[in-house]
């Protein structure tokens, strides 16, 4: 299995597009910028990277795009499906095309029973010789995948970590307190809950906010990750308006215009998403304005 670390900030990509398909070279810069920036890794087609609309080559392609165009940090792919065979196939495609781990959204619209889950999970684990995030974001699947599943699932050696997207603190919490003695890394799917869930010892972060500013939201999660609270919950509080505004409509529609504004690519959505709406496109720019210039230094003592 390849050996990386499931800690500190692992922006969620967008993946720009133009009018005949994926535009590769703002992937590659959109990749490059946020290495420089500091992130721990990057996670291409997730559901902030619009894989549901791809085909599967169009899905690999990315990920040979972004592994290609970056050097020190590990690229987690995302590769879920409610398919059990589509998900195997789609994980060892990523492994091939370079991708150093693999995010797995739960199985969606079939709502599978404890043991399904289980047999999922491990079906691709098994065959599969990279780490895994296990990803729960019932908003999105109907379902939330329980407490004792993630445990046991943990128990793999290659199930390495759980993307807690549910909004469910009590849930996230018995998750930590129950894999506190295994190599599993939590890590935040909700940026808005992002500070809390390292509070109770999440290890992370798997962000859509660390787009646009990957400076403040690493700076924030090392100086949690390194007991600092203080200069953390400072953090947390200035990129609040940001986390609120980007997910004012169905992500990723406001980050894919937040970047756009800030010279990261087209707007593009693919349908069945729609552009910004005028009235939050406005907003959002007043509100990028803000932030410009004055990035707080990442330090090595809190990375």
């Amino acid at each position: 299995m390849t050996d990386i670390t499931l800690d500190g900030v692992f922006p969620a990509m967008t993946t720009p597009f133009t009018d005949d398909g994926i535009d590769h070279d703002q992937l590659a810069a959109n990749a490059q910028y946020l290495e420089a920036a500091g992130v721990d890794g990057l996670v291409p087609v997730g559901s902030t990277g619009e894989s549901a609309t791809m085909t599967h080559d169009e899905h690999v392609e990315v990920i040979e795009t972004v592994a290609a165009a970056v050097e020190d940090v590990p690229v987690i792919a995302g590769t879920g499906s409610n398919n059990t065979a589509e998900a195997l196939s789609l994980s060892q495609r990523a492994a091939d095309a370079g991708a150093d781990g693999l995010l797995l959204i739960s199985p969606y619209y079939n709502k599978p029973e404890p043991a399904g889950f289980l047999e999922h999970y491990r079906t691709v684990a098994d065959a599969v010789d990279l780490p895994q995030i296990v990803y729960n974001v019932p908003s999105r699947t109907g379902q939330s995948i329980p407490a004792d599943v993630t445990v046991e699932l943990a128990d793999h050696p290659n199930v390495a970590g759980y993307k807690a997207a549910s909004g469910d603190l009590n849930l996230i919490s018995e998750v930590v307190e129950r894999t506190r003695e295994k190599e599993f890394s939590v890590l935040s799917g909700d940026d808005g809950l992002t500070l809390p869930i390292l509070s109770v010892g999440g290890r992370g972060t798997i962000s859509v906010v660390a787009n646009v500013e990957p400076e403040r939201t690493c700076a924030m999660v090392g100086a949690a990750l390194a007991g600092d609270y203080d200069r953390a919950r400072e953090l947390h509080h200035e990129l609040g308006p940001l986390t609120r505004a980007l997910f004012t409509e169905t992500n990723p529609i406001p980050v894919k215009e937040a970047m756009h504004l800030r010279g990261m690519g087209s707007p593009r959505v693919r349908p069945p998403l729609t552009r910004l709406s005028e009235e939050h496109r406005e907003e959002l720019a007043d509100l990028l304005a803000e932030y410009e210039g004055g990035e707080p230094d990442v330090a090595e003592a809190t990375r």
